[in-house]
């Protein structure tokens, strides 16, 4: 497969295990966890505050969890933290059940639920870059490395070590990636990072189509409510550890990961030590690993743009799932369409069930147009990769159809007031979402997989013209102190340094973990922020608020990526340039 250094079976794992998976659990806790209450513990009283309590403490706990996994990633390997993550998720489901208050009880096991499925979620950004993973060969004298893992073959000496000329260091020096394979990989891993979208999104579905049934399927056979409703659980929870034991199996010998383990987590080497093997990095603190990765939101563009994508991407996701039922809700009661249970006020499905069906016929066209374009964004990101197009297309679309939302009257296309153009508006809606979600994976992608292969021509002194004149790789630069003649010794007495692992290198690989946690923590204060502001700005100045703030978070993202394309392309007719007077 094109660009891919992970084998089929890890690729296989990471989209119908990782990616698939990811967010199944959630919508399904999400979805039953008021038939728990009801039906397990029978509060009939305070249910839709007690589900919102809940909802809270489940984002401050991912707030904490998703940058903590992602450090503690860069240590024991994602596969590691991903097979944790199930194995929590599963026995959570299986203690929600138990639960036999609201507080604590449910309380601590949303909780534990959070623990996991931040470890879950974070591992989708942070297993992506090792599917393109390469790892450089350091030298002749250094263990080769294949796709999954080091080999151990020494290159033969071809002449004495004391005169090496340029003809024999070039006939030694290792092969470095050339651009034109870099290109393949971005392509690779933005054609993946499409389909992480994708199956993402059919993730829902699964949890929709198939958890969510399952407990009016065992009522069917003669369960009790509350039985069938345990019953259900037992069994998804059963499906996240089958999923934990495929993710540990499955995701064995990735590249660039085989030396993190386990037995790394209370490792204290020091970081200024001396490194063991190339295959054996020094270990940095995990305040360092997180500063780091919050440093690069700020010195690397790509980074620092797929951190803003995520922020958008998350809001995005909040305002589609929460603020359009609610808007559509509103305008219902506030028309007299449809009257409120007194019982349950924030029971839409049973006190107006017309517009439940419309809320639910508005975000299924969203999730379904983010469904079917993420692949086609995973495309355009790979083929338009220069400026980031699509992420700024993405951007600009969020702005017309957010805007074009709050300015709606009314959702319902049959009033009078309404518009049947307000499904072309959700539409719009998922575009957007879709496309920051794509885009700013595949950016963070981009960001670690390349950052290897410069950091390694830098280490060289090389600097590589593609093609060169002659047909053959030729250095456009030598290294300091080379002789011309080429009888004449290359290497004298100058040692070249290479710091292998370094947090001031430009090499990231190092920090894929970290890097994924603080993309999802940027994520979670999208959805915190939108969740509280938004609320509070749609009870005080309307119920198009939410969605003028989505509109301002994806002209910022916009304005951003503009401004960037514009600094790439002036810089640029800055070096061609310098190039003519040369």
């Amino acid at each position: 497969m094109l660009g891919f250094t992970a084998s089929r079976a890890q690729i296989a794992t990471y989209l119908f295990g990782v990616a698939l998976f990811s967010i199944s659990f959630l919508v399904f806790l999400n979805s039953s966890i008021s038939f728990v209450i009801t039906q397990r513990i029978r509060q009939s009283h305070h249910v839709g505050d007690a589900v919102g309590t809940l909802g809270f403490a489940d984002e401050l706990v991912a707030l904490v969890a998703c940058p903590a996994w992602g450090v503690v990633s860069d240590r024991i390997g994602v596969r590691s933290v991903a097979v944790m993550g199930y194995v929590v998720v599963g026995v959570s489901l299986w203690v929600f059940v138990q639960a036999g208050n609201v507080y604590p009880q449910l309380l601590l096991a949303r909780m534990l639920f959070s623990l996991g499925a931040t470890a879950t979620a974070t591992m989708v950004t942070a297993i992506l870059p090792t599917m393109t993973f390469v790892k450089p060969v350091i030298g002749p004298r250094s263990p080769t490395r294949g796709i999954n893992g080091p080999s151990h073959t020494m290159a033969p000496s071809i002449s004495s070590e004391l005169t090496i000329t340029p003809a024999r260091f070039q006939s030694r020096s290792p092969t470095i990636v050339p651009r034109e394979a870099r290109k393949d990989n971005s392509i690779a891993t933005s054609h993946l990072s499409g389909l992480v979208g994708m199956f993402t999104g059919c993730g829902a579905l699964v949890a929709l189509l198939i958890f969510l049934p399952l407990p009016t399927q065992f009522q069917k056979a003669g369960t009790s409510a509350a039985a069938a409703i345990a019953d259900a659980y037992y069994v998804v929870g059963a499906i996240a550890l089958l999923v934990a034991i495929a993710c540990f199996f499955g995701l064995r010998n990735l590249p660039g990961e085989e030396a993190k383990g386990p037995r790394r987590f209370f490792n204290r080497k020091s970081e200024k030590g001396s490194e063991d093997s190339d295959s054996t990095p020094r270990l940095h603190s995990y305040p360092r690993l997180l500063w780091s990765s919050i440093q690069l939101g700020f010195r690397s563009q790509n980074i620092g743009l797929g951190y803003l994508g995520g922020f958008v991407a998350r809001a995005s996701s909040v305002a589609i799932s929460l603020y359009i039922p609610l808007f559509t809700n509103t305008y219902f009661l506030r028309t007299g369409l449809c009257s409120t249970n007194p019982d349950d006020p924030s029971d839409i499905k049973h006190a107006c069930p017309r517009a439940y069906a419309l809320a639910a016929a508005l975000t299924g066209v969203s999730q379904l147009v983010a469904l079917m374009g993420a692949p086609l964004f995973g495309y355009l990101a790979g083929r338009y990769r220069r400026f980031n197009i699509p992420l700024m297309a993405a951007a600009l679309v969020g702005v017309v159809g957010y805007t074009a939302f709050g300015l709606l009257p009314s959702p319902d296309p049959k009033s009078d007031d309404g518009t049947g153009a307000i499904f072309l508006i959700v539409a719009l809606l998922g575009v957007s979402q879709i496309g920051a979600i794509v885009c700013s994976l595949g950016l963070l992608a981009w960001a670690i997989t390349e950052s290897e292969d410069e950091d390694e021509e830098e280490r060289r002194g090389l600097d590589w013209t593609f093609p060169p004149p002659s047909g053959e790789r030729t250095p456009r630069t030598s290294l300091p102190g080379t002789p011309v003649d080429e009888e004449e010794p290359l290497l004298r007495h100058t040692v070249i340094s290479r710091p292998e692992s370094s947090l001031d290198s430009k090499s990231l690989a190092h920090l894929r973990g970290s890097i994924a946690g603080t993309y999802s923590l940027a994520g979670g204060a999208g959805i915190l922020i939108l969740t509280k502001a938004g609320g509070a700005l749609f009870d005080s100045s309307g119920p198009g608020s939410p969605f003028y703030m989505m509109a301002a978070f994806n002209g910022l993202l916009f304005i951003t990526t503009l401004g960037i394309a514009v600094r790439e392309m002036v810089s640029g007719w800055g070096r061609e340039e310098h190039n003519l007077l040369e």
